[in-house]
C-alpha cells in the first residue's frame, strides 16, 4: 500500500513497527542529531519527537533511513522494481499485436493521469498566518551540527517556475532560518532553482512545502531533466496525481496535503551569508553569499507534523534517498550508453565522488569511451572518479570490485586523468566548481590494448559445481551459504545496515 500524505505514511511506518514515537522533551539543537546519527548508522527505525523543546509542532525523521523503509515508500519489493517500472516507460516501441498496443496503451494513460491537479482547497491552508503572524520559530527547524551557522530546514520541496515559459521546478535546498520570516536559500550553481532565479526580472514567488507524502518529498531530491516536472513523475509512481492547490499569498501550486508551506519571494540582487553547514560530504560548507526568501504567509494542516533530514558522514538518512535514485535512474543511463550493465553510486563516496559501472566490453578504449559519456551524462558529469569493470562483476560487491582494480589495472596504461566539473560543495579542488577527474579501466586487457597474452581467470567447472551441490548436505558443514564461488560477498547494501 502506498501511502498519499505524511500521515498515511506516519501510520503505515507504525504498522509496519518501523516508527517510534519519543515522547521525552528533546532538543532541536544538536541532541535530535545525536540521537538520530546512532539510530540511523545501526539500521533503527522512524522517530517521530512529539515534544522536541521550544515548539509545539512535532518532529519527523529518518522515515527513508532503510532500504525497507524506501520499499515500502514506493510499494514495492526491492528498490531495482523502480528501475524496472521506468524502464518500461522509456523502452516503449511500436506495438506489434493486439495485447501489445492495449499494454501501451494503458501505459500511456498511466503518465497522462499522472500530471498534478488542481483542486479548490487543500488541508495545507487549514491554519494560515500572513505579514507579521508569520513565525519560523514555531517551527522544530533544527541545528544539526555544533559549526552550522544556525538552523537550518533540510526536507523541503521547493517550488519555482522559469520565468521564460512557465514551467514548474521541485528541488530539495536547504534553508538557513535567518529570522522569524526570512531564510537563505541554497541554490547551488547546476540546480534548475538557481537558473530560474538568474533568468527572473525583480522579484520570483516561490513556495516551500513541508511534510509530503514519501514519494512527492522524494521527487524533489530525484534529478530530472529540466522539462520533466517532478510532481508528475510522483504522480506515476503514486499511481495517483499530486493534488495541487493556489496560494494563499502567491500565484504559485502547492501541494494541497502537504503539512506545512511557506509562501513567500525572493529579489532579484538580494543575498545574505549562508552557512557554515555540515554537510553529506562529512565536512561544512563554508560560508557563502545566496538569495534572501521572504516568507509571506505560513498555512499548516490543524495539528501539522514537521519534517527533517540530518546530512553528514556516511552513512545517513540520505543514503536511501540516493540509492533510490540510482536504481531508477538506470534505465536512463542504459538509454543513452546501451553497452552499460549496471552501475553504483558508493554511500561512502557521497555520490558524486565515485561511480563503478560495469560494460559489455567489445573494443579496445571501450572503458574510455564509456568514461566519457558518464562525464557528460546530466548530473553524472559531477562525478569525481570512475571505475569501469566487466559484465560479469557485481558493481555492488565492493570486494569483487576491488580484486579486479587490483588484479587487472596497470597503473600507467589503465588510469586516466582529466579535468571538469565538479560538484558545487566538493572542497577538494583547488578552483570551486572545476578540477580534476580520474577514470580507472578494470575491465580485462586484450592483445590489442598492448597486453602480454591475457592468462584465464581462475573458476571451478559446471560438473563439479554441479556435484557438491547435490552432495551439500552430506558434508555436515553448517554455517556457510551453500551457493556461492568461494569469494566473500560483502555489498553496499550490507554495509549500509552495519
Amino acid at each position: 500500500m502506498i501511502a498519499h500524505d505524511l500521515r498515511a505514511w506516519i501510520a503505515l511506518l507504525e504498522r509496519e513497527g518501523e516508527l517510534v514515537r519519543v515522547s521525552a522533551e528533546v532538543d532541536p539543537h544538536l541532541e535530535v542529531t545525536e540521537v538520530v546519527d546512532r539510530v540511523v548508522k545501526s539500521g533503527g527505525p522512524a522517530l517521530l519527537f512529539e515534544h522536541p523543546k521550544g515548539s509545539k509542532v512535532p518532529l519527523l525523521i529518518n522515515q527513508f533511513g532503510t532500504e525497507r523503509r524506501m520499499c515500502l515508500a514506493f510499494g514495492v519489493g526491492s528498490l531495482d522494481e523502480l528501475g524496472e517500472r521506468v524502464g518500461d516507460i522509456l523502452e516503449m516501441q511500436p506495438p506489434e499485436g493486439l495485447r501489445a498496443k492495449v499494454q501501451g496503451l494503458k501505459t500511456l494513460k498511466s503518465i497522462a493521469d499522472s500530471r498534478p491537479k488542481s483542486v479548490r482547497h487543500g488541508a495545507c491552508q487549514e491554519v494560515v498566518l500572513r505579514g507579521e503572524d508569520v513565525d519560523l520559530s514555531l517551527l522544530p527547524v533544527q541545528t544539526a551540527w555544533p559549526g552550522d551557522g544556525g538552523p537550518f530546514i533540510t526536507l523541503p520541496a521547493v517550488i519555482t517556475h522559469d520565468p521564460r515559459d512557465g514551467k514548474r521546478n521541485v528541488g530539495m535546498y536547504r534553508l538557513q532560518v535567518l529570522d522569524p520570516r526570512s531564510t537563505a536559500m541554497h541554490w547551488q550553481l547546476h540546480k534548475d532553482g538557481r537558473a530560474d532565479h538568474l533568468f527572473s526580472e525583480g522579484r520570483m514567488e516561490v513556495a516551500v512545502a513541508l511534510g509530503l507524502d514519501p514519494i512527492t518529498a522524494y521527487s524533489a531530491s530525484a534529478p530530472l531533466p529540466k522539462h520533466i516536472d517532478e510532481f508528475m513523475v510522483a504522480g506515476f509512481l503514486r499511481g495517483e496525481p499530486v493534488e495541487m492547490v493556489k496560494g494563499m499569498t502567491i500565484d504559485v501550486e502547492v501541494p494541497a496535503h502537504a503539512e506545512i508551506v511557506l509562501e513567500g519571494y525572493v529579489e532579484k540582487d538580494e543575498v545574505s551569508d549562508e552557512g557554515p553547514f555540515g554537510d553529506h560530504t562529512g565536512y561544512y560548507t563554508p560560508v557563502e553569499k545566496f538569495p534572501v526568501f521572504h516568507v509571506t504567509a505560513m498555512t499548516m494542516r490543524r495539528d501539522a507534523v514537521y519534517p527533517s533530514i540530518v546530512v553528514g558522514k556516511p552513512p545517513q538518512e540520505d543514503a536511501w534517498l540516493g540509492k533510490a535514485t540510482e536504481r531508477i535512474f538506470l534505465p536512463a543511463v542504459r538509454m543513452t550508453v546501451p553497452e552499460i550493465v549496471d552501475y553504483d553510486l558508493p554511500v561512502a563516496g557521497a555520490f558524486h565522488n565515485l561511480c563503478i559501472v560495469s560494460i559489455r566490453k567489445a573494443f579496445p578504449g571501450h572503458a574510455r569511451k564509456v568514461m566519457n559519456a558518464i562525464w557528460g551524462l546530466g548530473m553524472l558529469s559531477l562525478t569525481k572518479g570512475i571505475v569501469v569493470v566487466d559484465a560479469h562483476v557485481n558493481v555492488h560487491d565492493y570486494a569483487e570490485v576491488m580484486f579486479y582494480v587490483g588484479a587487472n589495472v596497470d597503473p600507467k596504461r589503465d588510469v586516466t586523468i582529466g579535468e571538469g566539473p565538479l560538484d558545487h560543495l566538493d572542497h577538494a579542488p583547488t578552483l570551486q566548481f572545476f578540477g580534476g577527474k580520474i577514470g580507472v579501466d578494470a575491465t580485462a586487457k586484450g592483445p590489442l590494448e598492448g597486453t602480454r597474452e591475457w592468462p584465464p581467470e581462475i573458476e571451478m567447472d559446471t560438473e563439479t559445481r554441479e556435484l557438491v551441490d547435490r552432495r551439500w548436505n552430506e558434508y555436515g558443514i553448517d554455517r556457510v551459504e551453500r551457493a556461492g564461488n568461494g569469494r566473500m560477498r560483502q555489498s553496499s547494501r550490507r554495509l549500509l545496515r552495519r
